[in-house]
């Protein structure tokens, strides 16, 4: 336990993070059990909060045992824990460890806030596991850097202290100090890459290279290193590839991409996404990126789906757009003097009939006047069929032509907020009011 507690801090002080608060990710089995102990030893030690958290995927009969026992463990050592349950859809096509991994940081990510320290459980043994599993898919040197020591978590930071200690070792804490764990029966199964490495190849390994661990840690290591070099040395390019971006979501130049080779580009995609926050994509997925997207005709509204996400072209610039919900068929009545919360995620919308003091980094303001304020208005997000005549421009025109002489991007048309009276548009916000309605006795003000 000593040497344990002593390797914690060494990591957390290396990190020179100073955590408001630590929170575990906490299993239940042996390593997060272990994790907890010196997590509650250090926290009292520097008087910092302790929260522990433990994800419930509802996989397995024994689940809501498992919580309980974790709740016995955490109130015995006066650690808070948050026990949160998650659904894993097995038929998506993904493995079932995906799907538990990713949905154990999205509810991790529920918890953490800036200044804040994860800190998770994994060992020598688990960074052996994934080499191989990153190995063996023909990953280069960024998926054989396998798990990093100190990494980003939103504002705040994961650290795996234990990176260093063996599965053994760990064990034998355990031992030493008469912890009990729970035991996941679903890692005998071998039919899971990461426990067939772990029961059938990774025993034979150590038995004939006793320091095989130490070694494959090096490697990665190495890799991480050699990234992390390439990284420094290509910024300035993508930072140029990143520039002249109107549109909040950070787009990357087309022109830019051209200049350089095929292996540079390849590059530049990748840091992009990974800057995007998007899961790291095929060498065929970024060949498709660059030929069927960035290379397509003028004329053409092209897009690659990854995950969900899509990559989409527009001047000369690529995007990275979430996946979105269809608002075609979204309306919804509004009057002055009211509030309008607009749905999936756009933010909401204030009709007044006096004059603010103009337009801020997070919202737009249209002005306009009404024959009739008390008058029920309309919002639509369907352009299909109309038409307006902008304020400062000499005729009518349809809303799919307004769009494009705006430069809205096509998948935003949809997403963008249409104010109506009766079956005439008011305004299209951000955009323009409509000639009939110029005037300053009314404003509209979107919110995002």
């Amino acid at each position: 336990m000593t040497h344990l507690i002593e390797t914690f801090t060494s990591v957390l002080h290396q990190s020179a993070l100073k955590p408001c608060r630590l929170i575990v990710a906490f299993s239940g089995g042996v390593d997060s059990r272990v994790l907890l102990e010196l997590a509650a030893q250090y926290s009292k030690q520097h008087d910092i909060e302790c929260l522990a958290v433990h994800v419930h995927h509802g996989l397995s009969d024994n689940a809501d045992d498992w919580a309980n026992q974790c709740k016995v463990w955490c109130d015995a050592l006066s650690v808070s824990l948050a026990v949160e349950r998650v659904s894993l859809d097995i038929n998506s096509g993904e493995s079932i460890e995906k799907l538990a991994r990713d949905a154990r940081y999205q509810a991790f990510k529920q918890h953490v806030r800036q200044g804040d320290v994860l800190v998770t459980g994994q060992h020598i043994d688990d960074q052996l596991e994934t080499f191989l599993l990153a190995l063996k898919r023909g990953s280069g040197p960024k998926g054989l850097s396998s798990m990093a020591r100190f990494m980003p978590f939103g504002e705040a930071f994961i650290v795996r202290p234990m990176l260093s200690v063996t599965r053994p070792d760990i064990e034998a804490a355990a031992c030493d100090m008469g912890l009990t764990w729970v035991e996941d029966e679903s890692n005998q199964d071998l039919r899971f890459d990461r426990n067939f490495i772990r029961h059938q190849v990774t025993p034979t390994l150590i038995n004939r290279w006793p320091s095989f661990r130490e070694s494959v840690s090096r490697s990665a290591l190495l890799c991480a290193e050699q990234e992390s070099l390439l990284d420094e040395l290509i910024e300035p390019h993508f930072l140029k590839a990143l520039g002249g971006s109107e549109i909040k979501s950070q787009s990357l130049s087309i022109e830019v991409l051209s200049e350089h080779s095929v292996l540079l580009r390849a590059r530049l995609l990748r840091m992009w996404l990974s800057y995007c926050g998007q899961s790291m994509p095929s060498q065929k997925q970024l060949k498709l990126i660059w030929d069927e997207v960035a290379c397509a005709q003028a004329d053409a509204n092209p897009k690659l789906v990854l995950d969900n996400a899509e990559v989409r072209r527009f001047n000369h610039q690529l995007y990275l757009v979430k996946e979105t919900k269809d608002l075609s068929n979204w309306q919804s009545d509004i009057s002055m003097g009211q509030s309008l919360v607009l749905p999936d995620g756009l933010g909401d919308l204030h009709l007044n009939s006096a004059l603010s003091d103009g337009v801020s980094n997070n919202r737009d303001v249209q002005s306009f006047s009404l024959s009739d304020t008390s008058e029920t208005l309309r919002v639509i997000f369907n352009p299909e069929g109309l038409s307006a005549h902008p304020v400062g421009r000499g005729h009518s025109r349809k809303l799919k032509k307004l769009f494009q002489e705006y430069q809205v991007p096509s998948w935003l048309r949809r997403r963008t907020p249409i104010l109506m009276e009766g079956d005439r548009v008011i305004a299209v916000l951000g955009l323009f009011v409509d000639k009939n309605y110029e005037g300053q006795d009314c404003e509209a003000l979107w919110s995002k």
